[in-house]
């Protein structure tokens, strides 16, 4: 993507279902564990490079010793930095047992030896890259079975709710944040789960110290996660370990958000996504199960696997944004719905290009729009085939060997002409140098387009905000001297914002939503604006579920051709001296590609929760009143 809108948060779960020893004699460390966790990581980083935090818990340690540790990172590169910490004690002079082949005594001593692991990779869409919003969060308590550790990737529209709900059963959180208010949500239905069995165990004559273990055995995680996600509003996966050694994986009664799991008789995994597991774990596709929407995949701590329903189901809404752009290509369902990305938006193109192959050249941006490029490619193909059987047909047997090689051996024209040169660092203060060093992110390969008689295809797995394109790529692309330029989008126009995790919050953000501004402004319709403002301004008191998404009435007036001609003329840089014409995926075509994940209300203002069309509605106030803040 060519526009970085900021990735998704990455989960990460383990649980060892054997004693370290098990491991240390069938393959060769104690460590397996960790050293899974570290590649579950890793592999994940595209999700999020803010943070990374891991958390470990062992389930068989005697009082006065510790039995959850964590550490967390905002460094440069945090995955690296959480590991160097993990492991600084092995490193340690006071350590110099031989620890490397001792399970028991690593057990014993090594904060990081234990049954359960969670790690997270964070994106930070709220609170500044501070430690302190850095997952997993945790709640502490002398009782083993209160304590909560959790990691996610979510966002909740109605924090606001959430929070007042905390305050009202007596609580005092110490921030205003989705995190902490999941943290708490969940933390108050787990102490109230813990103090119910007490009382239970209390009358039936169980002693103090024997309470403690009857409550780990029956503590009910699917009550207590019935009960705590009963009001969220939003997308989510969420991961907790408890202290004595539960744990649990909740998802999105919509799916919103994807969670992903292995298990076998030595361990349980759990990611966002399936691909990351099938590497790690050398699993086939098959093997590795989806936590399904409403679900929460529970382990408990005698190592019980369950999938409980937590939340009744609600139509499947997955984020199409995962299959697009987020999600590890390597996964075999999100390569293909790539590809067919790109060969479904094929006939436009042709139309476009009026299927004049000669003087017309295909390219991507890279590197995450190269699958939807083979698609696009595949398509152009197809197409071909077709054109040389009707050209061989057409001849009636008149051709000579030289036509028929000709035809046959006729290809489109296809170079990598767009190469991403650099990672701009964000230390450059000042606009005018930022833009000046933004036009250097990529370089070109000069010598393969023939000057203003070719038309130069290339395209992009989705465009956000369009900055980069009119600072960066049009104009490189520009010094080729092609005759046009047809950028194509694999995605459908990103008309508004996201409130389940992708950081697309603003509205002015939006170049698809600017130039529906624009064509309201050139056609004597700006008044539109004011009317909209005004219905959003009347519901901002109504209950959630009573809000109606106005925003839509912005684009109404317009087809989707006139709202890409619109980009195109805004992105176009004042000294480009090619046409340019920007084409969209189509809504249809992009539920064709992937249609097990229907989640477009990026493209469409179809929200799955009420909560969201009252952050599309709020976001539209922001903008006409020049608020430069979340909707949510």
């Amino acid at each position: 993507m060519s526009d970085q809108i900021k990735h998704e948060c990455g989960i990460a779960l383990i649980r060892l279902l054997k004693p370290l020893s098990y491991y240390q004699e069938k393959y060769g460390t104690w460590k397996y564990g960790l050293n899974k966790l570290y590649l579950l990581m890793e592999k994940q980083h595209n999700r999020g490079q803010d943070g990374a935090g891991a958390v470990c818990v062992k389930t068989d340690l005697a009082p006065g010793n510790a039995y959850i540790s964590r550490f967390r990172s905002v460094q440069q590169n945090p995955i690296i930095d959480v590991f160097n910490q993990i492991n600084e004690p092995l490193q340690n002079c006071q350590y110099s047992h031989d620890n490397d082949s001792d399970s028991e005594w690593a057990y014993k001593n090594f904060p990081f030896a234990g049954e359960l692991y969670l790690g997270h990779l964070r994106y930070g869409t709220f609170g500044k890259n501070s430690i302190n919003f850095v997952h997993p969060v945790m709640r502490q308590n002398n009782w083993k079975s209160r304590n909560l550790a959790l990691a996610g990737n979510f966002n909740l529209t109605n924090t606001d709710e959430l929070f007042n709900v905390l305050v009202n059963l007596g609580q005092h959180p110490k921030a205003y944040t989705d995190t902490v208010t999941v943290l708490e949500k969940v933390g108050h239905f787990l102490d109230e789960e813990n103090q119910l069995l007490f009382r239970r165990y209390k009358n039936e004559g169980f002693a103090n110290n024997e309470i403690s273990s009857q409550i780990e055995k029956n503590l009910d995680i699917q009550n207590i996660l019935e009960r705590s996600t009963k009001d969220f509003d939003g997308g989510y996966a969420i991961a907790g370990l408890v202290g004595h050694g539960d744990a649990f994986v909740v998802r999105d009664p919509w799916g919103i958000r994807p969670a992903h799991y292995y298990s076998d008789d030595e361990i349980v995994v759990v990611a966002s996504e399936r691909a990351v597991i099938q590497t790690v774990m050398d699993v086939d596709f098959g093997e590795v199960n989806e936590v399904n929407p409403g679900e929460a995949l529970i382990i408990k701590k005698d190592g019980r696997i369950s999938n409980e329903m937590i939340r009744v189901p609600h139509k499947r809404t997955s984020c199409s944004f995962e299959r697009i752009y987020f999600s590890r290509g390597s996964d075999k369902d999100i390569y293909n719905e790539r590809k067919e990305l790109g060969r479904l938006i094929c006939p436009a193109i042709l139309k476009s290009i009026n299927n004049d192959f000669e003087n017309t050249v295909f390219s991507f941006i890279p590197n995450t729009s190269e699958t939807a490029f083979y698609g696009m490619i595949e398509g152009v193909k197809n197409f071909l085939v077709d054109w040389k059987i009707k050209e061989i047909n057409k001849k009636n047997g008149s051709l000579t060997n030289e036509d028929i090689k000709r035809i046959i051996s006729f290809e489109p024209r296809v170079e990598k002409i767009a190469i991403k040169d650099v990672k701009l660092r964000t230390f450059i203060a000042d606009d005018a140098s930022r833009d000046d060093l933004v036009a250097h992110v990529y370089d070109v390969t000069y010598g393969v387009i023939k000057n203003y008689e070719d038309t130069l295809v290339i395209i992009d797995d989705s465009i956000v905000r369009g900055t980069t394109l009119k600072k960066s790529i049009l104009k490189i692309l520009d010094r080729l001297k092609p005759k046009k330029i047809i950028v194509v989008s694999s995605a459908p126009q990103i008309r508004y914002p996201d409130c389940y995790g992708i950081d697309m919050a603003r509205l002015d953000k939006f170049v698809a939503f600017n130039a529906a501004i624009e064509l309201l402004k050139d056609e004597g319709k700006e008044y539109l604006i004011q009317d909209i403002y005004k219905k959003c301004k009347e519901q901002q008191n109504l209950p959630k579920e009573e809000i109606v998404n106005y925003v839509r009435e912005i684009y109404k007036p317009f087809t989707a051709e006139q709202v890409s001609a619109k980009i195109a003329e805004l992105l176009k840089p004042d000294d480009c001296g090619a046409e340019v014409e920007i084409i969209y995926q189509s809504i249809e075509d992009l539920h064709n590609a992937c249609p097990n994940d229907l989640g477009d209300w990026y493209f469409t203002g179809n929200y799955p929760t009420p909560g969201g069309n009252r952050v599309v509605n709020g976001s539209f106030i922001n903008f006409v009143e020049g608020n430069d803040k979340r909707a949510y």
